[in-house]
Order: C-alpha cells, then sequence, then structure tokens
C-alpha cells in the first residue's frame, strides 16, 4: 500500500540555512549573527547565512496561502556543513537551526495547519565528527567501531594524505557506513524509527542506491510503516527505479526523468543546457511535443499507477540550478514549466524560491537565501503558483486521473487527465505563436459538449469530433479545460 495522502500533496523543498532567520530560542554556544554570512550576498561553498526552524515557523502562513501542503526538508541534523549532509549526530537537530525543540514545535505547528513534514535522510555516510568515525580515527585498529566502515588499512588518513575507508564519491568527509554490521544497520535503523515516534510523516532518503542492499531498505520499509502505514518512503534515484519500487522498499522516488521531459519541451531555444549539465540533470534534450509525451507515457507505464500519483514530481533541487536561470529568465516559459508540473499525474514539488523566480546557477550558487524583501520577487511566477494549487486542489482529476495524449505536434500539446466518464483536458502551447485550437478528440467528449478554460475563461466547442477554441492559445501558455453540461 502506498500513503494515500501524497496523492493530494504538493511538496515545497526548503534548504534550512537559507530559508529563515528565525527568532525562536537557540541552544547555546551559538554563533551571533554578525558571525553568518550576509543574507543577500551570494552563498559560498563554506559559509552560514544562519537560517533555522523558527524561521520556518514564521512562514508556515505564507508557505499554506501559497499552496503547499508538505514539506520536505535538506538534512535538519547537527552538522559541520551548512547542508548538514556531513551529519554528526543522527537524534540531534542542529543547534544553530534550534535544536530538538525547534523541530518538535513545528512539527506541531505544521500539522495543526494540515501540513506534512518529511526530512531528508542520510544513511548512506556520515560526517567524519560523527561519534562512531570519531572513534575509529583517536583508536585505529582497537576501536569496536572499525567494522562499522568500509576501512582498508590504517593509518586511516582521514584528514591528510590518501584516506584508507569508502567514501562517498571519494569524499573523505563522508565516511560510507557498513551496513552490513548488525550494530551499525540497528543503529541506523533506530534513527528512522525515533524520528517516526517524534512525529514525522516520512523520510527522503539521500543516495539510497549506494546501499546496494535490498534487505536493508526492505527491513527499513517494514520498521517505517510498522510505525507508521501511512508515512512516505521516497528515494533519491534520478533515473530508472524499478528495482526499488517493487512494493518492498520505496513508495516512490524523486521523479527527475519527468522534469527533464517538461524542461526540455518548454526550454526550448532559451534552455541553458551547459548550465543543466554540470548537475544532475545532465545535458537536457530539446524535445517537440510527441517526443516529451512519449518520455512522459513511459514513465506512467513503467511503475504501477498507485506508485505513478505519487511520484515526487520535480524540475529543480538544491542539487541543480535553479528553474528561473536554467530556462535563461524567461517568464513565460518557467511559468509554463510550473503549470505542467501541477497538471501531471504526481505530487508536484517547488524548491524554495523557484515559485517567487530567485536566480541560481551551479552548486553554490543555486541555494542563495530567500529573499523576503517582495520587491525582489516575480509575483506572476508566484500568482501563478498559487492559482496552479488551487486548480489542483479543486479537481481531483489533477491528482488522481489517468494520462491520456489528444494530440501532439511541434510545440502543441493537448493532453487529457480523466477517470471514468469524467475528464479535464490540458492544452500546452511552447511556440512562440498563438495557437489556434483544432484538433480531434479521439473519442474524448463525444457528445457536442461545450468546455472552458478554469485558468483564463476562455470558451470551446467539441464539434463533430473536434475540439474547437473561440480564441488562441497565448505564446507560452497552458489552459485547463472542463466540459460544461
Amino acid at each position: 500500500m502506498t500513503p494515500s495522502w501524497v496523492k493530494e500533496a504538493i511538496f515545497y523543498q526548503i534548504f534550512p540555512d537559507r530559508f529563515n532567520r528565525g527568532s525562536g530560542p537557540i541552544p547555546s554556544p551559538v554563533p551571533v549573527a554578525s558571525d553568518f554570512e550576509a543574507w543577500d550576498a551570494l552563498p559560498t561553498l563554506r559559509g552560514f547565512k544562519g537560517g533555522n526552524l523558527w524561521g520556518v515557523l514564521e512562514k508556515l502562513d505564507y508557505i499554506k496561502e501559497m499552496g503547499f501542503n508538505a514539506l520536505y526538508f535538506c538534512p535538519v541534523f547537527t552538522s559541520t556543513a551548512n547542508h548538514r549532509y556531513h551529519t554528526s549526530d543522527y537524534f540531534q537537530v542542529d543547534p544553530m537551526l534550534g535544536g530538538n525543540p525547534a523541530l518538535q514545535k513545528l512539527i506541531e505547528e505544521a500539522h495543526a495547519k494540515g501540513l506534512r513534514v518529511i526530512l531528508d535522510g542520510v544513511f548512506n555516510h556520515c560526517g567524519r565528527a560523527h561519534f562512531a568515525f570519531q572513534h575509529l580515527v583517536e583508536n585505529g585498529a582497537a576501536s569496536p567501531y572499525r567494522d562499522w566502515y568500509h576501512v582498508y588499512g590504517f593509518p586511516l588518513g582521514a584528514y591528510s594524505g590518501k584516506h584508507n575507508f569508502a567514501s562517498w564519491w571519494n569524499n573523505p568527509e563522508l565516511p560510507k557506513f557498513n551496513t552490513s554490521n548488525p550494530e551499525c544497520r540497528e543503529y541506523l535503523l533506530s534513527v528512522a524509527e525515533y524520528w517516526l515516534h517524534q512525529g514525522i510523516d516520512g523520510w527522503r532518503l539521500d543516495v539510497p542506491n549506494e546501499i546496494n542492499d535490498d534487505s536493508f531498505w526492505q527491513e527499513f520499509r517494514s520498521r517505517v510503516k510498522r510505525i507508521n502505514p501511512e508515512a512516505y518512503i521516497v528515494g533519491e534515484i534520478w533515473d530508472d527505479a524499478s528495482r526499488w519500487l517493487q512494493g518492498d522498499q520505496f513508495d516512490a522516488v524523486m521523479n527527475y526523468p519527468l522534469g527533464r521531459a517538461i524542461l526540455g519541451f518548454v526550454g526550448g531555444e532559451t534552455l541553458d543546457k551547459d548550465l543543466a549539465a554540470k548537475s544532475g540533470l545532465g545535458r537536457l534534450e530539446t524535445l517537440g511535443a510527441i517526443g516529451c509525451s512519449h518520455r512522459l507515457e513511459d514513465l506512467f507505464k513503467r511503475y504501477s499507477w498507485e506508485i505513478v500519483t505519487i511520484q515526487m514530481n520535480i524540475l529543480t533541487s538544491h542539487d541543480t540550478p535553479r528553474l528561473y536561470s536554467i530556462l535563461g529568465n524567461d517568464l513565460e516559459r518557467t511559468k509554463l514549466a510550473l503549470g505542467m508540473l501541477y497538471t501531471l499525474p504526481g505530487a508536484p514539488t517547488i524548491y524554495y524560491g523557484d515559485e517567487i523566480g530567485l536566480e541560481g546557477g551551479h552548486d553554490p550558487d543555486n541555494r542563495r537565501g530567500m529573499p523576503w524583501n517582495k520587491e525582489k520577487w516575480n509575483l506572476p511566477i508566484q500568482d501563478s503558483v498559487r492559482h496552479m494549487a488551487r486548480l489542483r486542489a479543486e479537481h481531483p482529476l489533477l491528482h488522481s486521473g489517468k494520462y491520456q495524449r489528444v494530440y501532439a505536434q511541434d510545440g502543441h500539446l493537448a493532453f487529457a487527465r480523466l477517470h471514468g466518464e469524467q475528464a479535464l483536458l490540458v492544452t500546452v502551447n511552447t511556440s512562440a505563436q498563438p495557437w489556434k485550437l483544432h484538433f480531434p478528440l479521439h473519442g474524448l467528449w463525444s457528445r457536442g459538449e461545450e468546455a472552458i478554460d478554469l485558468l483564463h475563461g476562455s470558451r470551446a466547442v467539441c464539434h463533430k469530433g473536434s475540439f474547437e477554441g473561440e480564441t488562441s492559445l497565448s505564446p507560452f501558455s497552458l489552459a485547463v479545460w472542463q466540459a460544461v453540461h
């Protein structure tokens, strides 16, 4: 069984250090504001800006007003890195983020407002400051934690020279756990259980493919679901995820392939392929309507429909350049890409700041401080995101209806979201010219209905098996049509 609530979820991804500096209590001793990087300055690889969970609490009303109903946090546990993928203590929220009390209060307030909370689980590796690894550094082969890691020899060389242990992408700052060790395995699984008992609603799993052990993830699922059958388990798998989506490991994955298809279709000549290629997105391919639809249809057929409807659909994240920058700062194309994200099967996921057109290139530039001065916001993008969230909430077909291609040629795509006799029709124009809507419906709305665009109020008729709009669809825009009986 997959968690039913995710079908209606719209996720908002937050990078805690960069979202908002709140005024809640911070465990001492902690840096003062002047010790942090200036909030509006371009971020550096090692710099901290001082965002915390109290700051997120202060913005919950903004998040809810934008239509988001689920929060996905980059790691929040004690760490020596601003992104906190270098975990030092999995049972303690970083003091600079407000400590455990801040997370507990955030969970309570989020739940009271109808928002779910998903944490980032980094179980493949930890930071060098983790107690078990530090014990190994200090005691060498005599440490009882020596088998918690993949050690090749001594000295370890953790801080100088060639390191003698397995690490993530050969980075000595990130020693890899040995999940075959029973004690290490139990420790990591107990972390997953502990935070579920504290009230979180699921885990996003960092690089889970690098724990090449199906039995670990099978036990992970069993123990998570025993505590909360509706907990969401979503893995960071960038490509085909069939291995992990057989019903015994993850519920879903971060659906980057869907995002790549949208970007390739919408981006056209503005698409910054060189910028995208520097990240996990790889070199994006320019797609026409039929190419985009084929990519989408392949994704929707690859997994069971229950999984398709709860995939974490994503255009950009902390691991990619910003959406606005990838699309060459093109306002209409950015709105269109986000619009498609909200109308396709799966749970839309927006990286903080993308909803206001925040720019950003390669890491760490894609992790800028969220600007809270509204004069810096791209309000048309924000208005569009808010409107699409409202539309999705009002029309269940957009989160549960099947996908059916109706028309695809050049920069023009029409697809239906349907269930039984009910259907919505989405028309997408990625060309620079208005699209005079006139195409065969292939059996959709066969009774000659009139249709209205739920976004703009335009009207159309279904005549002799064809769809005919009274007005043209503007360049780089979409419409969502509902039959009027």
